[in-house]
């Protein structure tokens, strides 16, 4: 699967995906022309990054998640722990968008026009 084909698949830009080959978190081939050839398994591995981007983990902490997640042999305390602190920063921002979400709630409710 050539890029423009993997981005049109997974809806990530032609520019994000040579930002996570360059970061270390996708892999690809090169054609005698240059051109990037992904594996079968590259749709579910950038969806799989654009999900952990989106909840807040950054490159570093990404790199070192993926592998882990074929290989349970990586998986190690330091990890568990790195993801623990990143699901408890998650779970602060859900309890804070609520607060958020209430408040707005309450204030349309306030504003309602009969």
């Amino acid at each position: 699967m050539r890029i423009g084909e993997l981005s049109a698949a997974t809806g990530a830009s032609t520019r994000s995906l040579r930002y996570y080959e360059e970061q270390g978190l996708l892999t690809s081939a090169r054609t005698t022309g240059g051109q990037r050839v992904y594996p079968a398994d590259a749709v579910e591995r950038v969806s799989l990054i654009q999900s952990l981007l989106s909840a807040g983990l950054n490159s570093a902490t990404i790199h070192d998640v993926l592998p882990c997640i074929s290989d349970e042999s990586l998986r190690t305390p330091w990890l568990a722990g790195r993801l623990r602190t990143e699901l408890s920063r998650v779970e602060t921002q859900i309890d804070n968008l609520s607060r958020t979400r209430e408040i707005l709630a309450g204030l349309v409710e306030q504003y309602r026009v009969a």
